[in-house]
């Protein structure tokens, strides 16, 4: 599972073979004791989640691409 990107205790990484059928692209968030996937495509969307609040995940909005994206509670 290779990590993409680092944000605090948070890791964005991905799995090269998952899902039968192939899911659509996403990507998978995790740290301090939650996680959250994340559709990339058509659009982005948190697809499921469990320990972060509505507050963090709303950072992964499509209302918030090119602008800057605030750090999840605790996390900057």
């Amino acid at each position: 599972m290779p990590v993409v990107f680092r944000d605090g205790s948070l890791r964005y990484f991905f799995y090269s073979n998952e899902g039968s059928p192939r899911e659509s692209p996403h990507i998978h968030v995790k740290g301090a004791g939650s996680d959250a996937k994340v559709r990339l495509v058509p659009e982005v969307a948190v697809v499921d989640s469990y320990g972060f609040n509505s507050r963090d995940l709303s950072a992964y909005h499509p209302h918030h691409r090119g602008q800057p994206r605030p750090h999840p509670a605790g996390m900057a």
